[in-house]
């Protein structure tokens, strides 16, 4: 490797820290906007759900939807600590497995 690709000139970007370094803090939780219909506020729920537990799958190390039923949505589910998903939050699960690729 040339020796010029090993020397930066720019010595800011080594004095900022990087995203990834820093230790994770949760975000302030913050009020859903009021006056929209029900169907809305049970949609938006059943997203982040879906979400929690596609990356606590991903994390465990299931990466496909095929290998993601119902009973593993639902199990991991019980050990991450949420109460346990209806069958359309297991398809959304699934589909947020299949999209992400």
């Amino acid at each position: 490797m040339p020796a010029a690709a090993l020397t930066s000139t720019s010595k800011s970007k080594a004095s900022r820290p990087v995203l990834i370094d820093l230790t994770y803090a949760p975000l302030e939780k913050r009020p859903l906007p009021a006056g929209r219909p029900r169907e809305w506020y049970i949609t938006h729920n059943r997203r982040l759900k879906a979400m929690r537990l596609a990356i606590a799958l991903l994390d465990s190390g299931v990466y496909l939807p095929n290998q993601a039923n119902n009973t593993r949505i639902r199990s991991m589910a019980e050990d991450v600590g949420i109460h346990p998903p209806t069958d359309i939050t297991c398809h959304m699960v699934r589909a947020l497995m299949r999209y992400s690729r």
